[in-house]
């Protein structure tokens, strides 16, 4: 079994690229069926967020593995097969635990130490396990990411002034405005995304009008950041888009929900955040109406990574330590030199008892041989359903207990916990 992850992000696709390969759950359902009927894909999972697609991966044979991936994308998003294998980051056993612990632990965001991530992972990890698409081999290493993920948080100052997108987003338009003290901001979504948009803009001192599809989700959102935000429906966005000047969209359309037939002339100047991807705003900047999306604020996303560089370097180290635990972990979970152990142990006691019966005279020296058959018998018979229900519990969680407890019940020690059967770049 190995480690597969084939990473698009925003370190190797452009925004056009992503918004095509950006999944919704009917898309993510229907691709992760198409990857784990794959016969080299064991399990599966997609996390599809503003910045990136992972698609992470338990395999048999990772080449093929690679191709079945590319396919399946190729599929869903139209794009190339060689286009995704020339942009895909590769990531392969220990370097693929390690990615997905960086991802997780927002290392590898847009904004470093961004506060969503580690929801997002585990609700891709929660809908591939509810589909069936996720089992214990991935479970193990996510287990591992949320646990760094927390440690990362704790032990370090990267995520000390909370951040995101939406973050980023109203500190650059407090840039570009001075300052948003009683400036009107639409906006677009009352998702998570736009949730938090609203929570920045409200710290800033802005007036708030939020535009959702459903008045009363829209409505007990609005209620729970600022009783003075003000809700409008779709409809009235129009009007909206050409009296005020800030918006900023966060829907989950598969759509553009801002398009060119919205857009009147204005004698002032109007700045448009999309932080969505696929993108809400089909619009391009002009005149006096300027539109930023995700991709357009890595220059204050780099600022940011600067000035958490020293706290970075703490986060890796704990990423490292964690990978390097991860595997340390698995070894202890083979069956096949638990079982080797017990067999070893069983058969070293029988023959210390054999030497001290001869040397007693209970067994005569001629008879050494014939009674160590007979002993090699009984105790391999005893061991035989230990074997076997061990042996079937070998993708059950039940093993991870009941390892631990026969190594201390039968003193079994270090020998046990070396996992002769995983080798990071042999075939199984």
């Amino acid at each position: 079994m190995h480690y597969l992850v084939a990473s698009f992000s925003h370190k190797n696709c452009d925004i056009a690229t992503r918004e095509k390969m950006a999944f919704d759950d009917s898309a993510k359902q229907a691709t992760l069926a198409k990857l784990t009927a794959d016969h080299n894909i064991n399990e599966a999972i997609i996390l599809s967020t503003c910045n990136r697609v992972e698609i992470i991966t338990s395999v048999k044979d990772c080449p093929l593995a690679e191709v079945a991936i590319f396919k399946a994308l190729e599929d869903h998003s139209d794009l190339d097969f060689k286009e995704l294998e020339t942009r895909a980051d590769l990531f392969e056993n220990e370097g693929a635990v390690h990615h997905i612990l960086s991802v997780t632990s927002a290392l590898d965001s847009i904004v470093i130490g961004e506060t969503q991530i580690a929801g997002q992972v585990k609700e891709a990890m929660k809908f591939a396990a509810d589909n069936g698409f996720c089992g214990q081999k991935l479970t193990r290493v996510m287990q591992y990411a949320f646990k760094c993920a927390a440690e990362v948080r704790n032990k370090t100052e990267i995520a000390r002034k909370p951040t995101s997108v939406a973050s980023v987003a109203v500190d650059k338009a407090k840039k570009l405005l001075g300052s948003l003290e009683n400036i009107t901001a639409i906006v677009v979504g009352a998702g998570e995304m736009g949730t938090l948009a609203c929570k920045y803009l409200k710290a800033n001192n802005a007036k708030i009008v939020i535009v959702g599809r459903n008045r009363e989700k829209t409505s007990k959102i609005a209620a729970e950041i600022c009783e003075q935000i003000d809700i409008a429906s779709f409809d009235e966005l129009p009007y909206l888009l050409n009296t005020h000047p800030l918006v900023f969209s966060a829907t989950s359309a598969t759509h553009h929900i801002i398009t060119e037939d919205m857009v009147k002339p204005c004698d002032f100047n109007r700045f448009w955040f999309d932080i969505s991807v696929p993108r809400d705003i089909g619009v391009d900047s002009s005149g006096n109406l300027t539109v930023t999306t995700v991709d357009d604020l890595k220059d204050i996303a780099q600022t940011n990574m600067l000035q958490r560089a020293d706290e970075a370097k703490i986060a890796y180290t704990i990423v490292g330590k964690y990978t390097v635990d991860f595997f340390k972990w698995i070894n202890t979970l083979s069956v096949d030199p638990l079982i080797k152990s017990l067999r070893d142990k069983a058969e070293k006691s029988c023959e210390v008892e054999l030497a001290k019966a001869i040397k007693k005279g209970f067994v005569a020296k001629e008879q050494e041989e014939a009674v160590k058959i007979l002993l090699h018998s009984a105790f391999k018979k005893f061991l035989h359903e230990p074997t076997v229900n061990l042996k079937a519990l070998s993708n059950s969680p039940k093993l991870e207990s009941m390892a631990d407890d026969l190594q201390y019940l039968f003193g079994l020690g270090e020998e046990a916990t070396v996992l002769e059967s995983y080798k990071p770049n042999k075939q199984q």
